[in-house]
This record gives C-alpha cells, sequence and structure tokens, in this order.
C-alpha cells in the first residue's frame, strides 16, 4: 500500500476548473496523468499532465487505470463521485489508502436548487444503464424524482413510457449541462414532451401525476399485475407469506418452484437492497418470470432455469427459501442438510400428500404449521354464496 494517495478521483463540473475547490484544482495541477472521459478532457485548460482518454465501456478503463499505480493520477468524474458516480466503483478495485476523492456539487444538488425541491424527500436515480422500468415501484401522483438519464434520447423513452404507463400528466423538467456555460432547462407533460434536441449530459425532474395504477407498498400485490398461467400464489396467500417470510434490508430468498414469480417479485419490491433467485423447471415459465420482474422494476431478479435440489448446489447463500412449488422428501432433505443455521424456511402445501410431509418435518424439526382456509363471495343461483379455494398448509421454521 503506498503512503500517499497516489489516485485522487476529482469531482468535475460543466464549468471545468474554474468552479473547483483550492485542493481539487491543486490536485489537477500536481498530476502527472488525468484521466476522463473526453467531454470531462475537453473542459480542462492547458495542464502539464498527460491526459488519457477514459474507454467506453467504463469497465475497460479500470485495467488502463491499475497499470498506473504509484504515478500521481487524477480521475475526473461528473459531481459527486459516489453519488450514482464512477468513484465507488473504482474504490473497490482498490486500497483505502491509495485513493482520495475530492467530490463537488452533484448533479441532484444542482437540480434541487434549480427546481426549488427538498432533497431530502425528492427520490434520486441514476438510469445511466438501468432500464426505465426501474421507476415502476415509483409511480405515485406526488411523488418527486430527479433521474439521471444516459443521453437525450432515453428523455424521449421515459416520456413515452410514462404516457403507456398511465402517467402521461406527469410534469417533466429536462435540465442539460447543469452548472455550465450550456445550461439549460425546459419543461413539459409526459405526454406531450415533444423536444428534438436534448443534449449531455442531462437529468429530468418528474412530479408524477396520472391515473396509472400504482403499486401498493404492503405485501400482497394483484394478482392481475402478474402475467401467469394460474400457477400463482394468490394475492392473500402470498401476503401470508411474505410476513412469515420477513423480508429485511440486505437478505437473500431462494424461491423454489416460481410460477409466475410473485413471491420473489414482492420481496425484491420490499427493498432496494434485498436479493433473490428463483428456481423454475420449465423454459416457458421462466420466461414469464423474467417478464413479470422487468416489467415491475426489479429485473435485479435471478432466475434458474432448472429444478430443486440440482440446481441449488453453488448459488449465493439465502436468508431465507420458500418453497412454493416441487415439495418432496429430496428437496427438504437437502435444504436441511445443506442451509445454514439460521436460514428462514417457509413451504406451502395444497395437496394431501404435501401437507403429510410438511407434518412429517414439523414433527422433526418444529416450527409453525398454518392451516389457510379462504373463501369468496360468488354467485349461487340468483343469490351470493361462499366459494371456497383449496385450504394451504404453511410451514415455516428456523434452521
Amino acid at each position: 500500500m503506498s503512503e500517499a494517495p497516489w489516485l485522487t478521483v476529482v469531482g468535475l463540473g460543466e464549468d471545468g476548473p474554474q468552479g473547483l475547490a483550492a485542493a481539487s484544482r491543486k490536485a489537477l495541477e500536481n498530476a502527472e496523468i488525468v484521466m476522463g472521459s473526453a467531454r470531462h478532457l475537453g473542459l480542462l485548460p492547458d495542464l502539464a499532465a498527460e491526459r488519457v482518454t477514459w474507454p467506453v465501456p467504463f469497465a475497460d478503463g479500470l485495467p488502463r487505470l491499475l497499470e498506473l499505480r504509484g504515478r500521481a493520477v487524477a480521475v475526473l468524474a461528473s459531481g459527486d463521485p459516489f453519488w450514482f458516480g464512477a468513484g465507488s466503483v473504482i474504490a473497490r478495485h482498490l486500497d483505502c489508502g491509495e485513493w482520495c476523492a475530492l467530490p463537488g456539487p452533484s448533479t441532484f444538488t444542482l437540480a434541487a436548487a434549480r427546481l426549488g425541491w427538498p432533497l431530502e424527500t425528492t427520490l434520486t436515480l441514476g438510469l445511466h444503464a438501468a432500464p426505465l422500468t426501474r421507476l415502476r415501484p415509483h409511480l405515485v401522483s406526488g411523488q418527486r424524482l430527479v433521474v439521471l438519464l444516459r443521453n437525450g434520447a432515453a428523455v424521449t423513452e421515459l416520456a413515452d413510457w410514462l404516457a403507456q404507463t398511465g402517467f402521461g400528466d406527469t410534469h417533466m423538467h429536462v435540465m442539460e449541462a447543469l452548472g455550465g456555460p450550456r445550461e439549460r432547462v425546459r419543461s413539459g407533460m409526459a405526454a406531450a414532451l415533444g423536444f428534438k434536441d436534448i443534449g449531455h449530459p442531462v437529468c429530468v425532474g418528474l412530479d408524477i401525476a396520472g391515473s396509472g395504477l400504482s403499486l401498493p407498498r404492503v405485501s400482497g400485490l394483484p394478482d392481475a399485475i402478474f402475467e401467469n398461467d394460474g400457477q400463482i400464489t394468490k394475492r392473500p396467500v402470498r401476503a401470508l407469506t411474505l410476513s412469515t417470510l420477513a423480508p429485511r434490508p440486505g437478505e437473500h430468498l431462494w424461491d423454489i418452484g416460481g410460477g409466475s414469480g410473485s413471491i420473489a417479485i414482492e420481496w425484491l419490491l420490499s427493498h432496494p437492497a434485498t436479493g433473490a433467485t428463483t428456481i423454475e423447471p420449465r423454459p416457458d415459465r421462466a420466461a414469464r418470470i423474467r417478464a413479470n420482474a422487468d416489467a415491475l422494476g426489479v429485473d435485479r431478479l435471478r432466475i434458474i432455469t432448472g429444478s430443486a435440489p440440482e440446481s441449488l448446489s453453488g448459488l449465493k447463500s439465502p436468508d431465507a427459501v420458500f418453497v412454493g412449488g416441487g415439495l418432496s422428501q429430496d428437496l427438504l432433505t437437502w435444504l436441511n442438510d445443506h442451509l445454514p443455521t439460521g436460514t428462514r424456511l417457509v413451504a406451502n402445501a395444497v395437496t394431501l400428500e404435501s401437507e403429510a410431509l410438511l407434518i412429517h418435518w414439523q414433527a422433526r424439526l418444529g416450527g409453525d404449521l398454518l392451516r389457510i382456509e379462504l373463501a369468496q363471495a360468488a354467485p349461487l343461483g340468483a343469490r351470493t354464496g361462499w366459494k371456497s379455494a383449496y385450504p394451504v398448509v404453511q410451514w415455516s421454521v428456523t434452521l
């Protein structure tokens, strides 16, 4: 490890060095090499340092940067390098004593200053390389967001997508090159934005409005939200199951027998730091799970097309496991033998054979058995009666 940092990550604004603090200007003046995008390098005045253009894709520049270890290097990043910026990517490839960062005002800070929005109540997202559907859980009338986008075409795509989703009344504030001489702020409705000359870099302030369906924040989304072929954990049972699984930030779920993916998707919707892997033997259902996850903004769901327990070896260890399909003696034996102590296991059964299996394992390992019996009002001749669903037996245990 170097005695002093050899790398300085400098947050640069659109006004170039003139808007930098003295420490940032000094870091650029003392650097042997300045590395950054062509746009950032173009903002600099004449310097003694050698200039190295960071390649595209971004990951290709990391080996080049590491080759410069030990020399005085300054890397240029936009605004605050650790707020949807390059800083965290660079830092995880270096020891903590090798680098330092000198952030500038972030795009989010500049956007809030232009719009008069309090950042503590405004959601901030970076969608440079992420799908627009990441916004789906946040589409609620009255919600404000500031979103970083890759270019002007992405702004147009966002406006079209909002209109298609039922939120065409959203007020969009399109902000280009904030903080520099090319700064421009324009506003319009998503359904009729019409801007054809949007430049880069760009961010958009969204004041969400419209009649589209907003996703509830509690477990048990409407069944109709999920594309399915009937293989879905129905809403009331799903709500009870997720309550028992009890997702917490940072935890990972195995959803075995994914069906429509509803359990894993709602697990992921509970917090952005959760993770999930679903195992589904049928390719058509696996494809449907992928479509559901992408549409609902949780494209981070990992999908394994295969059977359990054969497909479980080598997967990231879970904090919780849900067995909604493929319940068998072999599967429960494998889970008991291989999962670490403290893993939460929840299994649902509908058939008498599966129910008997859960009763056997509850007698062996303990835990709770719950019988869920639901009935829904339905026409009965000229009147109305109760139509019962198949009862579900749920076993939950902490291994």
